[in-house]
């Protein structure tokens, strides 16, 4: 486990680090970023999940719907998730994107987690999630790692993000 968590913050840092190096060539009048997402995307994140509270491993399946705010480094939408094990982990979500820089986006999704069967009650979910994205005209494609939450039990995931901006 603190093998998996350890090349988490390995991935993250090598991203930011990699994408500060190419900001050093940009101009200094230029302090903001100028880039234009598509004001909506679909998109779909597939991740291997570890399940903490089973202390095992599941293919994960994510899809969301997101419309930026215009001229904003943020947006908004819907999010569905699914883990594929015995008890069918499933949450749906309002989600709230945010991007710090060009190809990073970072979501927040407060949502529900259906009952299962493990748990027969509706409970609070969280998840989040980081995606670098590297875009071929309206789709883009990048490594994504997630975490998600009910507060009694948790997952981490680590996977791809394929999505397309209209």
């Amino acid at each position: 486990m603190n093998n998996l968590i350890g090349n988490i913050v390995l991935i993250i840092s090598l991203i930011i680090f990699s994408n500060n190096l190419t900001a050093q060539s940009h101009d200094d009048h230029d302090d903001h970023d100028d880039h234009e997402h598509p004001m909506n995307e679909i998109g779909i994140g597939n991740s291997l999940s570890y399940l903490a509270g089973e202390q095992k491993y599941a293919y994960g399946l994510h899809i969301h719907l997101l419309r930026a705010i215009e001229h904003s480094k943020f947006g908004y939408g819907l999010g569905y998730e699914q883990i594929y094990d015995e008890h069918k982990h499933r949450t749906l979500g309002i989600i709230g994107s945010y991007r710090p820089i060009s190809p990073l986006m970072v979501t927040v999704s407060p949502g529900v987690l259906f009952p299962n069967e493990e748990n027969a009650e509706y409970n609070f979910a969280l998840h989040s999630e980081i995606v670098y994205e590297f875009e071929i005209g309206s789709f883009h494609i990048g490594p994504a790692l997630e975490f998600a939450t009910t507060f009694e039990e948790y997952h981490i995931g680590a996977g791809f993000h394929v999505g397309f901006g209209f």
